[in-house]
């Protein structure tokens, strides 16, 4: 969709405006009325819509929303920030938190799973929320503590745990704080002697890209190493915006990987996940994850058939470039970590037993 027509619907707004991060996060479409008017008979149903947000509120920066095709019921961005009824219809029970992260918690918003790195939740609030976040459960959760009260516990609990050495920053959406805190954070966890990597999880190069910027991006460089990773769900999103967002934070000498979600209706094909990994290799963000959808509250009707998406992705793992193969895995409670699900492939086991010979004493 044009961007003119949304500039129109923001009173005094310009191209300046536009591209200002901050204007976007401000101008945030988050009551129903407004896309009635931006999307015509996408935001049908309002009634029904306005029971979803009353749950799981709606906020999409005006750039994400002009990813939109108003002609496409089925588009794929549209899916993954407009409400939907099937959000509040629980029909397996689904936690709220799938991977018993609270219980994980030894201070508040700080994550300890594994060993050697924890995730510490800088913010619960997002640039736009997607309807099959794992993490949806924050969004209406009144706003904790400052940023500095909590990161002082999550300090010392850190400086106290030697084993930890990889510290992710995510959220929320940790880039939707300002400069001058976000180096603050990534300052005060550097200086931790025991903490070789940061890391940072966010998806504002996707649905906010105007927000990486040249000074974001000399902080960014002071603190390597470190490590970007964002999430990129549809070739649709790789536009012009995203690829540059992405090139600043690379020639800034941060890797970026990406952590896709599989999502029915939106990546569970063949063609369009072939297209999505070979988009993501010509702007050398390397496809890292893909997620099986958690079976978190409200994401139900996202969740894929574990058979069929296997297959999808032997089909993909057979025909495709290494460079281009995430590792497509489950992740499950506690310290198990994320469990590769290629490996429940019938065909590959066959291919493995067909070649034995290979192997020494292989079973």
């Amino acid at each position: 969709m044009n961007k003119n027509i949304f500039l129109s619907h923001f009173k005094n707004a310009s191209t300046k405006d536009w591209q200002d991060w901050r204007w976007q996060f401000k101008n945030r479409i988050t009551q129903i009325a407004p896309l009635e008017y931006l999307l015509g008979k996408a935001a049908a149903q309002k009634e029904k819509l306005t029971a979803v947000t009353s749950v799981y509120p709606l906020a999409i920066t005006p750039y994400y929303l002009s990813l939109v095709q108003n002609d496409n019921p089925n588009d794929p961005i549209r899916t993954q920030c407009i409400p939907d009824p099937q959000e509040i219809y629980y029909p397996d029970g689904s936690p709220e938190d799938p991977l018993e992260e609270d219980s994980h918690m030894p201070v508040p918003k700080l994550i300890h799973r594994y060993r050697d790195r924890c995730l510490a939740i800088a913010t619960e609030i997002c640039a736009t929320y997607c309807r099959h976040c794992n993490r949806k459960r924050f969004w209406s959760q009144p706003i904790h503590p400052s940023l500095k009260t909590r990161l002082r516990k999550m300090i010392r609990y850190i400086s106290e745990s030697p084993q930890i050495r990889e510290v992710i920053i995510s959220g929320g959406d940790p880039l939707i704080l300002d400069d001058q805190t976000l180096e603050t954070l990534l300052a005060s966890l550097q200086a931790i002697p025991h903490i070789e990597v940061l890391r940072i999880g966010s998806r504002v190069p996707v649905v906010m890209p105007m927000r990486i910027t040249k000074e974001l991006c000399r902080i960014f460089k002071r603190y390597r190493p470190l490590w970007f990773n964002t999430q990129f769900n549809h070739p649709n999103e790789i536009t012009p915006e995203s690829t540059r967002a992405c090139n600043m934070l690379q020639e800034a000498g941060i890797s970026v990987s990406n952590q896709s979600v599989l999502l029915k209706g939106i990546n569970n094909s063949p063609e369009i996940m072939s297209n999505l990994l070979y988009g993501l290799q010509k702007i050398s963000v390397r496809p890292y994850y893909l997620f099986h959808c958690d079976p978190a509250k409200g994401c139900d009707h996202f969740r894929t058939n574990p058979q069929s998406s296997i297959a999808m992705m032997e089909k993909i793992w057979r025909q495709r470039s290494g460079l281009c193969l995430p590792q497509y895995v489950l992740d499950v409670p506690g310290s198990a970590g994320k469990i590769p699900l290629i490996i429940m492939s019938k065909a590959i086991k066959n291919d493995l037993q067909q070649h034995q010979h290979f192997f020494d004493k292989f079973k």
